[in-house]
């Protein structure tokens, strides 16, 4: 049981530290991150949105009883990062040999795991569930 716990805490965490750590290349607008947002069509604006966007389930994720939050939005923001790396970015961003993929899709995993450790909690905001 504790050992379920303690992996539980990880699978929060791995995601909300990944997510904390680009928040800096985002707000304080570093070139690979402006390079990222203007290939995709979507600097300002997208750099900004996303990284207030990360904060906010960075924070949840960390948060007892509010991870589930969290887990969607990032897996919602992961979605679409792992969308543009698959569409127009590329696996290989300014050659950082897959990094950011790697992250992104490693926070994406993290947070659908979260979803289904929650799928109960989760499945009380769909109406017609039956799980309210």
């Amino acid at each position: 049981m504790q050992l379920k716990r303690i992996l539980y805490w990880v699978v929060r965490m791995v995601p909300a530290i990944i997510m904390f750590q680009t928040l800096y290349f985002k707000f304080t607008g570093q070139p690979e991150s402006i390079y990222i947002f203007e290939t995709v069509h979507m600097e300002p604006w997208g750099r900004y949105g996303s990284g207030v966007t990360e904060l906010i389930a960075a924070i949840l994720l960390l948060v007892p009883g509010k991870s589930h939050f969290g887990a969607v939005l990032g897996a919602g923001v992961m979605s679409g990062a792992l969308f543009f790396h698959l569409t127009s970015l590329g696996i290989d961003v300014q050659g950082d040999g897959g990094t950011l993929f790697t992250l992104a899709l490693a926070t994406f995993i993290c947070c659908l795991i979260v979803m289904y450790q929650e799928r109960n909690t989760l499945l009380r905001f769909i109406p017609g569930s039956g799980k309210s």
